[in-house]
């Protein structure tokens, strides 16, 4: 079940679950809006404790069954069992996080291993690779944690910017894409190190591998995994090499 700002759907069946609909819902940057007729979701903490109100962050489930639920991934029933239904006995666990604002519209923050925890802050690797992407120099944006001796995890950002001008250097990129995020999210969110690169690593359909990336940006550079089914795979040595 991916994540998208402004609707919420399952890739496996089809089915929009949270979105505003026009004329009816009111609408919001960034936030999926509220839930469609018979969804009923709900936000839980880690151990399974359904949060109340709103203004409120946590674990989106769906709380009832809806008929485009899925019900069995084929050739693995015991997959989808563990994925979707073991992690929160009598809920529907969607794998991400999610925060429901003071009038009760959803924002999807991510995927639940897609999200950082910066000194006990959860914060999105999506929102704020699109704080990120706000920059007219900046074509496209990956972000990963990493290992951090104090704050336990720190944000490290791949940018591919457009061609360094005479008094655009990557220096001066660096600080507007801080002050950005600073700006969009808060500065708990500001990249700890940022790096430029010619590319990042995807798949042929266009996926960004962000698990060759977070190796890259814990040191790990010798467990990559096969990188000849890349798109580029000289894009992966690239970025270790620190070619832009």
């Amino acid at each position: 079940m991916p994540y998208c700002r402004y609707i919420r759907w399952q890739t496996e069946t089809g089915g929009i679950l949270i979105s505003a609909l026009a004329g009816i819902h009111p609408l919001k940057p960034a936030h999926a809006g509220q839930p469609l007729p018979g969804i009923q979701p709900v936000l839980l903490t880690p151990d399974g404790t359904e949060i109340e109100g709103n203004d409120v962050e946590g674990l989106l489930c769906i709380k009832f069954p809806w008929p485009a639920m899925i019900r069995t991934t084929y050739g693995d029933h015991e997959r989808c069992r563990q994925t979707y239904f073991a992690p929160f006995p009598n809920y529907y666990f969607t794998g991400d996080g999610a925060r429901r604002d003071k009038n009760g519209l959803y924002r999807i923050i991510g995927r639940i291993d897609d999200v950082i925890n910066v000194a006990g802050h959860r914060i999105g690797t999506a929102e704020v690779e699109n704080a990120i992407n706000h920059s007219p120099k900046i074509v496209e944006s990956a972000v990963v944690g990493y290992p951090h001796p104090i704050k336990g995890q720190g944000i490290y950002a791949y940018v591919v910017a457009q061609s360094f001008g005479e008094t655009e250097n990557e220096q001066v990129i660096s600080d507007q894409i801080i002050e950005a995020v600073a700006h969009e999210i808060g500065k708990i969110a500001r990249p700890d190190k940022i790096q430029f690169v010619r590319g990042l690593p995807k798949t042929r359909s266009g996926k960004i591998m962000r698990r060759i990336l977070r190796k890259i940006a814990e040191g790990d550079t010798t467990n990559l995994g096969d990188t000849s089914t890349l798109l580029d795979p000289t894009i992966v040595d690239d970025i270790i090499r620190g070619v832009i």
